[in-house]
């Protein structure tokens, strides 16, 4: 490169950095402008339909989900219901706060793909508690 080359380096360090996919959807914002939530770590919906999916392999076992249309923007994402017959707490056209299930780089986690959320309240009532006994379900 030689004496006084300095600069033009640092000019293709800036040009070749947009090769780099971490540094450009970083830089873009692009999770968050694909994400239904729009950044928050939760948001309340109403249950369109309740469905089983089946678990990845080695396991066969149906999860059960439910599709929930978002109130803030009208999407509609697949979220697990978790918790021993906690289905039978949700049903249809019922408000619930979801949230992301977590797991590596914000991916489907466990057995379960393409389901990225999980309920946690149903009518204001957390789900938990629904499925120990503790509470009954709120009418609405």
């Amino acid at each position: 490169m030689g004496l006084k080359s300095a600069l033009k380096q640092v000019k293709n360090r800036k040009k070749f950095r947009w090769k780099d996919c971490h540094y450009k959807s970083k830089t873009l914002n692009l999770f968050a402008k694909s994400d239904p939530l729009e950044g928050a770590s939760q948001a309340k919906g109403i249950v369109l339909s309740k469905f089983q999916k089946e678990a990845a392999q080695p396991n066969s076992a149906m999860r059960k989900c439910c599709r929930v249309q978002l109130k803030k923007n009208g999407k509609t994402v697949g979220v697990f219901i978790p918790g021993n017959l906690g289905q039978k707490f949700i049903d249809e056209h019922d408000e619930v706060m979801i949230e992301r299930i977590g797991g590596k780089q914000g991916r489907a986690k466990g057995d379960i793909r393409g389901i990225r959320f999980q309920v946690i309240q149903v009518n204001d009532q957390p789900l938990h508690r629904l499925v120990q006994g503790k509470i009954e379900k709120g009418r609405r």
